[in-house]
């Protein structure tokens, strides 16, 4: 691909990201959170799959490794993104898109654990930093931590815990599937998760759940920021790697803050910015080696 479409692919991929949480926000005004969460996976594990059957030729799960790593990223990296959208109902978007900045951070912490990796001593600092970032974004009450947003905040932290675990089984269950096959079929298990449990809790969609704006934000959901999104995720993984791939997250709050404030009305703190600041230095440190090898975005933006 020449450099423009490969900057091109990484904007339209930020804007398509970033704009989730915003649609997730208005979303939430005609739809119970977890009930949403799931038509969301619907949509987009029928887009995948249909896509692989097409376009991929072993799109079916065989073996002990693909079905683990396809069990995995259902459960955690798919079904705990419903707790971001029940943190949303009262998180501003841009700070729960500036909580997903941490996702490279915990990534690092659960690889110590489930594959052995180790962390250099400056490695270490930028996950203290990072996480003294995301302090500054929750800003919880050691006192009350239900007090105001602030559960709900930790409720999207827990949810890139979860996001960044389920990467991490992936990786350690060392798939041979197809990437867009794996994410539809992971889908497929996140979604009947997110229906169950949205079943036990009692959720009952109200007549407005058919409002053209709710039918509008569940498609924009599924078929934009999630399977279109996806695979161009997939494309730019492909060409150029993960760490490339993964500087996209520092773009997204940028995209949802500023619809969140202009479109939605919300607000964000000087203490959330700086949050976000220290979260984006500690994964700087974290990937300082990387970076280095990369020069920046070098590598990114390609030859011409």
């Amino acid at each position: 691909m020449t450099r423009l479409v490969d900057v091109s692919l990484f904007l339209l991929l930020a804007v398509l990201w970033g704009l989730s949480f915003p649609a997730i926000a208005v979303g939430l005004e005609y739809l119970p959170p977890l009930l949403f969460a799931a038509i969301r996976y619907d949509v987009a594990a029928v887009l995948l799959l249909g896509y692989a059957a097409i376009r991929v030729d072993d799109w079916w799960p065989r073996g002990r490794h693909n079905a683990a790593a396809i069990v995995g990223g259902g459960l955690f990296l798919i079904g705990g993104n419903g707790l971001l959208f029940v943190g949303q109902q009262t998180v501003p978007s841009g700070v729960a898109a500036i909580i997903q900045a941490l996702v490279p951070i915990f990534t690092a912490l659960w690889a110590l654990f489930l594959l052995d990796e180790r962390l250099s001593p400056i490695g270490a600092v930028g996950v203290a930093i990072g996480f003294l970032g995301i302090g500054l974004v929750v800003r919880p009450d050691p006192t009350d931590l239900l007090a105001g947003d602030t559960a709900a905040r930790l409720l999207v932290v827990l949810q890139v815990v979860s996001v960044a675990l389920g990467g991490v089984v992936i990786q350690r269950a060392g798939p041979t599937i197809d990437r867009v096959s794996l994410t539809g079929w992971s889908m497929v298990v996140g979604a009947l998760l997110l229906h169950a449990v949205s079943l036990g809790a009692g959720e009952i969609p109200a007549v407005q759940a058919t409002a053209p704006t709710a039918v509008a934000t569940v498609l924009y959901l599924g078929i934009f920021s999630t399977a279109i999104a996806y695979l161009i995720y997939f494309t730019i993984l492909d060409e150029h790697g993960a760490f490339e791939a993964a500087l996209v997250a520092y773009l997204i709050p940028v995209v949802a803050t500023v619809v969140g404030v202009f479109v939605l009305g919300e607000s964000i703190t000087a203490l959330t910015i700086g949050g976000f600041g220290l979260v984006a230095l500690g994964f700087a440190l974290l990937k300082r080696q990387v970076i280095v090898d990369a020069v920046g975005f070098t590598a990114f933006v390609g030859r011409p």
